[in-house]
Parts: C-alpha cells; sequence; structure tokens
C-alpha cells in the first residue's frame, strides 16, 4: 500500500511483508527509503492528512484480533522516530473484529473506522490527544463497511458510509446524527471515493456496471463503466478505475476479488467532466495506484512502480484537434481554466472546421464565441456572400450585443435587415432597451434614412434624443412640419433655440400660425412643453429669453406674423432689442405707405410716430426709415428731437413751405440766431412775391439787430420782385435809431470835455492855491482828530496811529486807493492797446496773408472785452463807452485793411 505522507515524501507498506516486522517505509522523490518500527507485529491501515503532517496509523501489536490506532505528529521527533501522540484501542467495546477501512477529518476533529461486523466507531473532538475526544458506536450493521469519507459543506459535516449492500450518509453537525439512506446497492473494498473537496464534493461508488455520484441527501448521475471494479481513486478532476475484464472472477469476502500473479490489471483514467477516457492500459497485478508530484504512480505486485506524467494542456488540445474533437477540446480547455485567447483559438479553429463541411449555421455559432479576440472581418469576408446574409446578420448581432461594433459594423447589419426586408428584426434592433444599445446611433440613422425607413429612423432619433436627425428627417423625408415644430417646443431652451434659428424659416412657411406662437413664448419665458407623462419640476426653473432680434429674418416672406411677432415682443417687454422697434417702425411706415384709407392711414401714422416717441428707436435707423417712405411728421418730428432745427428750415424750404419756413424761425430762432438770416437769403432768391414774409423776417432782424443794414440790401439785391418799399420801413428805422446812437455819442464827448477841463482847473488850483483844512474827525474811526494826524489833498483827515494801523502806505490816502488803482489800471490798459494797435496794423500791412494774423491775434484774445473795466460810480469816467468806440474802431480798420 502506498500513500503521501508529505509534498515530496511517500509511505509504503507492503501489505506481504509489513505484517512481519511491523515497520512504516518512506519513498522520497528521489526514490530512496526510511523507515521506522510503527508496531510490533505489522500495520494494516494509514491515512495521510493532506493539510496537517498527521499519519494514522491501524496495527496490531500482540497476536491475535486487537488492532491498535496510533497517531503520529511526523513534524517531531522521538528517539529518531515520529513522535506518536496517541494510541487507543480500535475494537468497540469487547467486540474483537477486523478494522476494514479508515477515514479522517481535516480538521482533526473527526476520525471513524469501519469494521468487517458493519460497525463505524467515530472519534469526536482532538484526534491527536486522549482527553480532548471520545468514542461513539455511530453504525450497527451485518454486512461489512467498504468505504468511508468524510465531506464539509460549510458548516455542516457529513460521513458517507458505504457497505457491500447500501451507501448511507450521517450528518455530523446535527445531534443524534440523523442518517440517510442514499442507495441499496453498495460497492468491494477500494471501490469508494470523494471528488476534490468543495461545496460540491461526492461521493464515488464503483460497482460493476455503473460509477455512482451521491449528494449528501440524493444520488447524482451515475457513469457505465465495464469491467469488474478492483480499486477507485480520485484526483484533480479524474477518476482512476482499476478493472478486470473476466465476468466470474473469485471475490473475497469483502467483494475484492482474488487475482493469480500473473493476472492483468486494467488501468483507465476518466475525465468525467468532458467525458473522455485520459488514459487506459494494461498492468500486471496493480496493488495501489497514487497521485503525487504532478504525476500518477501504479505499484504493481512484482515490486514494479511506474510513473504517468499528464500531457500539458496545449499537447492534449493538439491531439484532440487532430481528430477535430473540437467540443472535447472546448470542455478540456474550460476546464484546465485556459484563458480566452486560448479558448478563442479553440473556437476559430472548430468554426473554419465547420465551415470547410458546409455547416454554415454551426460555424458562425462558434466564429460569434471569439468575438472580443478574433478580428471580426476575419469572419464578415466569410459571409459576404448573399446567401450567407443570414449568418453574417447573426454574427453582426451578437457583435453589436457586446458593445464592440463600430461604424461599418451597424452601417453593415442595417443593411443586412433591409436587404433581408426584416421589419421584425429591424424594429427589434432599433426598439432595444436603452441599457441594451450597443451600436452607434447616429451611422444607424443615417444607413435607416438612406434606406427609406424614415420612421425607423426618427423613432431612433427621438429615442436618443439626436435632435438635429429628427428634424431634419421630419421636415426634409416626412414633410411632417406640425410635428417637427412639435418636437422643438418639447427641446430645452439652448437646442430649441438653436433649432429655431436653422429651421425656423422652413417652419414659418408651411405652418406661419404655430411657428410664430413657439417663437412668442421663446423670446419671452421659454419653458419646454412636457408630456402627460412627465413629473412637473417643483422647483421652476430659471427664466429662458431669446434674443428676439435674431428671428427677425425668419419672418423674410411672412410680415403678417412678424408684425405681430414684434407687437407682441414690445407689448410684454417695453426693453426690448432696439431692432425689434425698427423693424416694426419700418413694417408699420410700409403699410402706412400702402394705404389709401384716409382714417386708417391716419391711425398708422399715430402708430408709428408713437414708435418714435419710445426710447428704444435707433434715431439714424428711424430718420433713413421715414425718409425712404416720405413720412413727412416723422422726420420732422427726428429733426426736433435731435435740435437739428436748420434741417427742419431746409424741409420745409424744399418742399417750399413758406409760413412753415417763417414758423420755424420763430419757434427755433431763439436757439439758433442763423435762421432768420437763412430765411431772409432764401425768400430773396425767390422770384415769387414773398414780401409778406421777407417783411416779416426783416422786421425781427431790425428788432433783433441780428444783420447789418448794408448785408440785408445785398441779400435782398438778387430778388428781382422786392422793391425798395419793402426794405423802407426797414431802413428808415435803421437810420434813426443810428442818429440818435450819433447823437448821444456827441453828447458824451462834450460831457466828457466839461469833466476834463473841471479836472484840469483843480490839478492847478492845488498845485498853485494853498489848501485848507477844516475836517475836525478823523475819516477812518470818525473820532475827534488830535495830534498829530495827517491831512490828504483829496480832503480826508485821519488820526496818525489809525494810519499806521490800516493803512498800507501812508503816502495815500486809505479811501481813495481803491478807486485810484481801478482809475491807473484803465490807464494801463489803454497804453497797452494803443501800443498792440499800432503794432496790429504794422504787421496787418506787411503779411502777405492778413488773414491769418487776424486769426492769431482773435485766438491770443486780443479782441475780448477786459472786464476790469467799468464805469466809475456816478459815472464820472467814460473809459467803458471809450473801449468800446476803440473796440468797434479795431474791428472797422481791421476789416478795411484785410
Amino acid at each position: 500500500m502506498m500513500i503521501s505522507v508529505k509534498p515530496y515524501d511517500y509511505v509504503f507498506f507492503d501489505s506481504y511483508n509489513a505484517h512481519m516486522d511491523g515497520q512504516i517505509w518512506f519513498l522520497t522523490r528521489s526514490l530512496q527509503l526510511s523507515s521506522f518500527q510503527a508496531y510490533k507485529l505489522r500495520v494494516t491501515h494509514l491515512y495521510q492528512l493532506k493539510q496537517h503532517n498527521i499519519l494514522v496509523s491501524v496495527g496490531q501489536d500482540e497476536p491475535g484480533i486487537n488492532p491498535l490506532v496510533k497517531v503520529w505528529n511526523l513534524d517531531k521527533k522521538d528517539s529518531g522516530s515520529p513522535l506518536c501522540t496517541r494510541i487507543f484501542p480500535a475494537i468497540p467495546g469487547n467486540k474483537p473484529t477486523e478494522v476494514s477501512c479508515l477515514s479522517v477529518h481535516e480538521n482533526l476533529n473527526f476520525m471513524a473506522i469501519g469494521f468487517t461486523d458493519g460497525s463505524v466507531v467515530l472519534t469526536k473532538g482532538d484526534i491527536t490527544r486522549d482527553r480532548h475526544s471520545k468514542t461513539l458506536s455511530l453504525h450497527e450493521g451485518n454486512c461489512p463497511i467498504t468505504g468511508l469519507a468524510f465531506r464539509q459543506a460549510g458548516k455542516v459535516t457529513h460521513l458517507f458510509v458505504a457497505t457491500l449492500e447500501k451507501v448511507q450518509c450521517y450528518t455530523l453537525s446535527v445531534k443524534e446524527y440523523p442518517r440517510i439512506e442514499l442507495d441499496t446497492h453498495g460497492c468491494a473494498l477500494r471501490c469508494s471515493a470523494l471528488t476534490d473537496p468543495s461545496q460540491d464534493s461526492q461521493f464515488i461508488v464503483a460497482g460493476d456496471d455503473c460509477v455512482y455520484l451521491y449528494q449528501p441527501d440524493e444520488r447524482g448521475p451515475c457513469f457505465a463503466f465495464d469491467g469488474h471494479k478492483l480499486l477507485t481513486h480520485w484526483h484533480r478532476g479524474y477518476l482512476l478505475l482499476i478493472t478486470h475484464n473476466n465476468k466470474s472472477p473469485s471475490k473475497s469476502e469483502f467483494g475484492s476479488r482474488q487475482t493469480s500473479p500473473t493476472e492483468k490489471h486494467i488501468l483507465t483514467i476518466y475525465d468525467l467532466d468532458n467525458k473522455f477516457i485520459a488514459y487506459s492500459a494494461a498492468f500486471d497485478d496493480v496493488i495501489d495506484v497514487l497521485a503525487e508530484w504532478g504525476s500518477f504512480y501504479v505499484l504493481t505486485r512484482d515490486r514494479t512502480l511506474y510513473m504517468l506524467q499528464e500531457k500539458d494542456t496545449q499537447t492534449k488540445l493538439e491531439m484532440l484537434f487532430k481528430k477535430n474533437l473540437f467540443v472535447m477540446a472546448i470542455n478540456l480547455a474550460k476546464s484546465q481554466h485556459l484563458d480566452n485567447d486560448g479558448l478563442s483559438e479553440i473556437f476559430r479553429q472548430y468554426g473554419d472546421h465547420l465551415y470547410v463541411k458546409g455547416d454554415h449555421d454551426g460555424a458562425i455559432q462558434q466564429y460569434i464565441r471569439t468575438i472580443g479576440k478574433l478580428e471580426p472581418s476575419y469572419v464578415i469576408r466569410k459571409f459576404l456572400d448573399a446567401q450567407r446574409i443570414h449568418n453574417l446578420t447573426a454574427y453582426l448581432q451578437a457583435l453589436h450585443r457586446q458593445s464592440l461594433a463600430n461604424a461599418d459594423h451597424t452601417t453593415l447589419l442595417l443593411n443586412c435587415y433591409t436587404k433581408l426586408k426584416d421589419s421584425s428584426k429591424l424594429e427589434e434592433f432599433i426598439k432595444s432597451n436603452e441599457s441594451e444599445v450597443h451600436f452607434d446611433v447616429e451611422i444607424a440613422i443615417k444607413v435607416l434614412r438612406q434606406a427609406g425607413y424614415h420612421s425607423h429612423a426618427v423613432f431612433l432619433a427621438e429615442k436618443h434624443m439626436h435632435h438635429e436627425w429628427y428634424l431634419k428627417i421630419q421636415l426634409e423625408d416626412l414633410k411632417n412640419y406640425q410635428e417637427a415644430l412639435r418636437y422643438i417646443g418639447r427641446l430645452p431652451f439652448d437646442q430649441a433655440e438653436s433649432n429655431m434659428k436653422r429651421y425656423g424659416k422652413i417652419l414659418m412657411h408651411h405652418v406661419p400660425e404655430s411657428s410664430t406662437i413657439l417663437l412668442k413664448r421663446l423670446c419671452t419665458d421659454y419653458q419646454p412643453n412636457k408630456d402627460s407623462t412627465d413629473r412637473d419640476s417643483l422647483d421652476r426653473p430659471a427664466e429662458n429669453k431669446a434674443n428676439p432680434e435674431e428671428f427677425i429674418p425668419v419672418f423674410a416672406n411672412n410680415p403678417r406674423e412678424l408684425r405681430a411677432f414684434l407687437e407682441h415682443m414690445i407689448e410684454v417687454d417695453p426693453f426690448s432689442p432696439e431692432g425689434v422697434y425698427d423693424t416694426l417702425l419700418e413694417l408699420r411706415l410700409q403699410d402706412w405707405a400702402h394705404e389709401q384709407d384716409p382714417g386708417k392711414k391716419k391711425v398708422l401714422q399715430e402708430a408709428a410716430l408713437s414708435l418714435l416717441r419710445s426710447d428704444h428707436t435707433v434715431f439714424d435707423k428711424a430718420l433713413v426709415l421715414c425718409q425712404m417712405h416720405n413720412f413727412k411728421e416723422g422726420v420732422l418730428y427726428l429733426y426736433e428731437k435731435g435740435k437739428l432745427y436748420q434741417q427742419i428750415m431746409h424741409y420745409h424750404m424744399q418742399n417750399e413751405e413758406y409760413g412753415k419756413v417763417v414758423e420755424a424761425c420763430k419757434r427755433y430762432g431763439d436757439s439758433e440766431v442763423c435762421l432768420w438770416e437763412q430765411a431772409l437769403g432764401y425768400f430773396a432768391r425767390k422770384e415769387e412775391n414773398c414780401k409778406a414774409y421777407i417783411s416779416e423776417v426783416l422786421q425781427h432782424i431790425d428788432e433783433n439787430n441780428l444783420m447789418p443794414p448794408l448785408l440785408v440790401v445785398q441779400t435782398l439785391a438778387h430778388n428781382s420782385t422786392a422793391s425798395l418799399s419793402v426794405i423802407k420801413d426797414y431802413l428808415i428805422n435803421k437810420l434813426e435809431r443810428e442818429t440818435q446812437q450819433i447823437e448821444e455819442d456827441e453828447r458824451k464827448i462834450r460831457q466828457y470835455r466839461e469833466e476834463t477841463a473841471h479836472l484840469r482847473t483843480e490839478i492847478q488850483e492845488l498845485k498853485t492855491c494853498a489848501k485848507i483844512f477844516q475836517k475836525t474827525k478823523c475819516s477812518m474811526c470818525n473820532s475827534p482828530l488830535e495830534l498829530p494826524s495827517v491831512h490828504f489833498l483829496c480832503g480826508h483827515s485821519f488820526h496818525q496811529h489809525c494810519l499806521e494801523s490800516f493803512a498800507e502806505s501812508e503816502a495815500e490816502c486809505p479811501t481813495c486807493t481803491p478807486e485810484n488803482r481801478k482809475v491807473m489800471d484803465m490807464l494801463r490798459a489803454q497804453d497797452q492797446k494803443r501800443d498792440l494797435h499800432d503794432h496790429f496794423h504794422r504787421q496787418l500791412k506787411c503779411s502777405n496773408d492778413g488773414f491769418s494774423v487776424i486769426a492769431d491775434y482773435f485766438g491770443r484774445g486780443v479782441f475780448n472785452k477786459l472786464t476790469l473795466i467799468t464805469d466809475p460810480p456816478g459815472g464820472k469816467s467814460g473809459a467803458g463807452n471809450l473801449e468800446a468806440e476803440f473796440s468797434r474802431d479795431l474791428l472797422i480798420n481791421t476789416k478795411r485793411n484785410v
């Protein structure tokens, strides 16, 4: 018997020789042997745990039927041998019986021993110590126990018990250990095993006809294998069976066949998951089979050890490929956990094989399984033939389901649908749930539109919110303008605004009223229309308003709707852009110009003027519009609003409205005096009889002294109808005023001469005659004079201390000083003017450009009046009038020189 002790060692026991010395032998990977004395007589059973370096053995130290169980700790040594941690008798009670099988749980808390009398002893607790475990009889029967196996599933522990006649299962994690009978037939000794430990591990029982698999509560699948079973073993998904084909072999009391030393046994290794025989060969009387170090070891009775090495996965696959066993190769690759790249290559080869055989449906199914690894063009090229379009469609559908399709694949799939006229598949493809969309929606819309499936394209565009494509198809292909307008009204503000700018002219042409309503909403307070199924938001969204001026071009051929739109805008929003007012003004002026009914024309005129009176109309644009439409009232209003009084005059002059010319002079002449001069010149150029208007203008010019008489005469000389009688009164009045002015000037001259003579007499008396001072009071403090006092020739007297305290200089009279300074300043100014006058005349005579000289002197303020020269109190001084006369003479002389 051979079992695993450590990952790199074996324990070897020869059933023929071990009973003589009771030794356990160790076999290393390098096939070196070592041993230790375990029992005095013989060893009958060994069990090596996989997760612990613990070995449990059953043997005899004394003759008779008294088997002992020993637990060995192989990590610890006692005098060079493994440490025996526990020894206890295996017989239940005092009934002597032989041990038939042994099993130990990997958690070291359970150990089960089966006997030939049909009983099972269970040791619960720490099996390595006596004090921490207890032994009880779990099973009683008459048939020998042939197999035991523990199964752990979560926190539930089961024990499978196999006899020659039955298979049972105990639940050890529940009190009273309930039992379930799984089958009414059993197996021979060493013909049971447990699959790899997992949640789904199964108990294997090998009968002569079938191999059965059991769950803790039921029997599972079974497999038919011919031959009498001698040994059963499970390792890494492989079932190993030692069989003999003799139909009537001799059997021992435990069901095992007695064989001759030269009898042939057949070793068969099955892959149950993939359902194929991995290996089969005949050996001479096999004792045991063991799997270790990645290989299988077969021990025969002639003491020969055979090693079977498993081929690598790739070699296995190549062998299967050569035999065209692709299904088996796929199952093998999955069981060996081959990566996706390797599986994809198998699927490709399988698909190529089926394609060559002509099984195109099967081939396309295999190619579908390569999606994500194999280039799609490899498959598509094979099925581009029109006869293979169904297969190509299936492949492209799978490609889209895995979100690996590009735009070309989508185009090709939709073309396949359209070629097949498969509307149901087409609808299923485009009407899939949004979470299942695996294609480029825009490409799909283009293909459907090109193929004439406009309704499908519209559905796809609306579902995936491709607004531009939806509107383009509705307007250009389906001509469904009302539906397109409804769709725009449901869009968010930004998208609704942009689409109305793009498609507004088309919509306005076909559905003008509805389009105008939508534009009104868009330019006031736009909120998207919602379906009845939509839930209104609790919070009102922010106000959205488009610029109405940007939508005016939309109404290019719809003036009635444009007028309604603009009037609505200025009504709801008086602060609309200026373009709204300008466009509305133009519309109203057009209506006014084409209207023939006087009543309606008057109403339109007032409507246009109301716009001109608003502060939002651009002056220049409005003026141009009024002039273009010959809207007289608007032109005159704008001229007046812009204070363009001369333009008003010219407008009346152009229209030869004489009365309005005079009226304009009266209204605006105070603001611009030149209007009267322009009016006089205008009437002077007219050959009609305009004497009344000329007389009225001359009267105003005369009253306000707006023009020199000579200029008036020169102006009227151009009119052949104007006689002397027209300006007779004007000239007489002008001459009379000039005569009065001359007389007034002569009177002032005589007055100034008398005053000058009087002043000279006073000066002479002061120089030659004594001056008597009779003042008794101070002119400053008005107190009686006391010595010392100071007297001035002007007649004022002061205390000396008053003069010193308040006067700037004792040489000047404080009372007369301000007046004297004014006179001195006036004299100095006259001297400066006299010198400047002489210099100006000399420069004017010598210069070739007299106008530049005059302009230079005007720029320096030479001809400005001096503000500090004023008439003295009492009118004693004529300096102010002299200055005025001087300035007038200077200007007259300047004009003459020029």
